[in-house]
């Protein structure tokens, strides 16, 4: 019997979201129902009984897939485990501490799907960011940093809840971190991105694995990097087979 291939391929990347990632999948699937998808959750190692959470829901809910990483490898190289097992040619991303509202997914997949091709990446941004001060704060100037120097047109990067097309994304350079400048290094090869609002929730269970000077350490070397990158590209233009 031939496989039936989804239409979209929901990734989640977990790292100690015991208590989350439960209700989290079954959100996704009720966000989803009616829609060829299947949902991919890729736990980076967790210390908590994420894993064994998400292996039992597996019965409940036939389109999730289980993947796990052996070593901790960070959020970014959990997206990447996850796209490549991806079957779907849309991927949606969210984050798995349960912030971004999965109700809100299909909107950027129906805005994807009705725009040209040349449009690679839908994103969301946060609305009304439930956060602290600090970190919003944080954001704001981050975000007002990285458009100026790289010129990537987005708002809010940091929101993890994101559509893209799977055969784009995998043409972009891979490095930790990395999608957090997923907009830039689209357009860096020739694509354009599309932004529409989501909500966002308080988180309820766990704790970010994030700091603000985390995020500053790591951002520095990142945009060098970026900007290298946008400066060593060349587009060949239109390309013609004979």
């Amino acid at each position: 019997m031939t496989e039936t291939v989804p239409d979209i391929s929901v990734v989640v990347p977990v790292h100690d979201e015991e208590g989350a990632a439960g209700p989290l999948a079954r959100e996704i699937a009720a966000a989803f129902a009616g829609r060829s998808f299947e949902m991919l959750f890729v736990d980076d190692a967790s210390r908590d009984g994420t894993l064994a959470e998400l292996r039992a829901l597996m019965p409940e809910l036939p389109m999730l897939r289980v993947l796990s990483h052996a070593s901790n490898a960070g959020q970014s190289r959990a997206v990447r485990t996850g796209v490549l097992a991806a079957r779907g040619p849309i991927i949606v991303t969210l984050d798995g501490d349960g912030q971004n509202p999965p109700a809100d997914a299909p909107k950027l997949v129906d805005l994807l799907a009705a725009s040209p091709p040349n449009v690679a990446l839908v994103g969301g941004v946060r609305a009304r960011r439930q956060d602290t001060e600090a970190k919003r704060w944080a954001s704001r100037w981050a975000n007002r940093i990285r458009k100026r120097l790289l010129a990537d047109d987005a708002a809010d990067t940091g929101c993890g809840l994101k559509a893209f097309r799977r055969d784009v994304f995998l043409r972009l350079p891979y490095f930790d971190h990395v999608h957090r400048y997923l907009p830039a290094l689209v357009i860096r090869e020739g694509f354009e991105n599309r932004y529409i609002d989501v909500g966002h929730r308080h988180r309820e269970t766990g704790r970010s694995k994030y700091t603000n000077w985390g995020r500053l350490v790591a951002s520095l070397s990142d945009l060098l990097g970026v900007m290298w990158l946008k400066r060593r590209s060349r587009r060949p233009g239109a390309v013609s087979e004979f």
